[in-house]
């Protein structure tokens, strides 16, 4: 059997994202020849993304740990530790981490959205400045370029 690509943790590019946390880049566009990303995000109790639309690739997530409220559209749903969602593109979505703190896997395609997260995000292996914040205006952005619309605040 022949692997086509294998990453070992120490390998794994971590980024601190949103609310101090931590996202983790498994699998990114370049090592699926496009077709996915997996990602994990280590996060604290309110970590909470604006409302927002992908356009270009379809979301699962898969909750390891802790506890979240999802919203799909208009509907509200409550995820527990080992719920899973589908997020299709298109579709107006956000999360709240209701836990002290969440462990989630994204799955996304096609791959690509791990650039938003690099664009805004910053690399824990290198310093971290002072007073380091993703604003809105850089996660816009970040959002933008990866085809994602922010449509609302977080929920």
């Amino acid at each position: 059997m022949t692997i086509a690509h294998l990453v070992q943790r120490e390998q794994q590019q971590t980024l601190e994202w949103l609310h101090n946390g931590l996202f983790s880049v498994l699998l990114d566009s370049e090592a699926t020849e496009g077709k996915l990303t997996v990602g994990r995000f280590d996060v604290p109790k309110g970590e909470a993304p604006p409302f927002h639309t992908h356009t270009k690739e379809d979301e699962v997530f898969l909750l390891l740990q802790g506890s979240a409220l999802v919203w799909a559209g208009e509907e509200e749903h409550e995820l527990a530790e080992g719920g899973i969602v589908y997020l299709p593109r298109n579709l107006p979505h956000s999360y709240r981490i209701t836990s002290d703190r969440a462990d989630l896997l994204l799955i996304a395609t096609p791959g690509g959205i791990e650039e938003m997260f690099r664009h805004a995000g910053r690399d824990v292996s290198t310093p971290r400045p002072d007073g380091f914040e993703i604003s809105q205006e850089k996660l816009a952005e970040a959002a933008a370029l990866a085809g994602s619309v922010i449509v609302g605040p977080p929920r």
